[in-house]
């Protein structure tokens, strides 16, 4: 059975999507994204799930050209930072707060419509449980969180007919200085490009390299 991702102005075959994606290594600077597409792009990246539903990062939308100028060094002067038509950064939070446990309950009280003493127990049980976490070994656990949701932007992404590129090749200490969100709570985690390959880009056609289903899968 085929299933189908659809918009109001557009639909692809999710696998023929997939097969037409891959990692975007050089964008045409000139072609932009619509603002319909990247609504659709960043509502998917809202709607993806996260441990508890508490969404425990953030994306920085980088549109300043001279703040992508900024950079590029610091990603290892990859050209997708300043031609992509979208640069998004998540970033993880880095320690925990129970005020992120308080915020979510009010939203679960007022989207669901249930009082808010009622959703204690469920709070307290969040709390104690990341309370007994180090800081480091929260950052692992919130750092893997963003990934989540940076694979159904891409997905969606390519639905739609956009490219994309993941990016861990920067230095997120130096994006924070740069982003001046060093204080910010939040540290960048992994960098995503968004926007139209160029016909440049002979990565483009390079046939997939990906092992059989079987190797990939195990039945147990």
């Amino acid at each position: 059975m085929e299933v189908y991702f659809e918009t109001s102005t557009k639909i692809m075959n999710i696998i023929d999507a997939m097969n037409n994606r891959y990692a975007t290594k050089k964008f045409d600077a000139d072609k932009k994204i619509s603002q319909e597409d990247l609504d659709t792009i960043l509502n998917s990246i809202n709607l993806s799930p996260t441990s508890y539903g508490l969404q425990l990062f953030k994306v920085y939308r980088v549109t300043d050209p001279e703040l992508r100028k900024q950079l590029t060094p610091a990603s290892w002067g990859q050209s997708q930072i300043e031609d992509a038509s979208e640069l998004l950064v998540f970033a993880n939070r880095t320690s925990y707060d129970e005020a992120n446990i308080d915020e979510y309950m009010d939203r679960i009280s007022i989207e669901r419509s249930v009082p808010k003493e009622n959703l204690t127990g469920y709070a307290d049980f969040m709390k104690s449980k990341l309370s007994e976490m180090s800081d480091l070994h929260f950052g692992v656990w919130t750092s893997r969180q963003p990934y989540i949701a940076l694979g159904n932007a891409m997905t969606v992404a390519a639905t739609l007919g956009i490219d994309s590129c993941p990016i861990e090749g920067f230095e997120p200490e130096k994006y924070s200085d740069i982003l001046n969100i060093a204080d910010s709570g939040f540290k960048p985690v992994v960098v995503m490009a968004l926007g139209y390959r160029s016909e440049e880009d002979a990565t483009q056609h390079a046939p997939k390299v990906r092992r059989p289903i079987g190797d990939l899968v195990k039945s147990l």
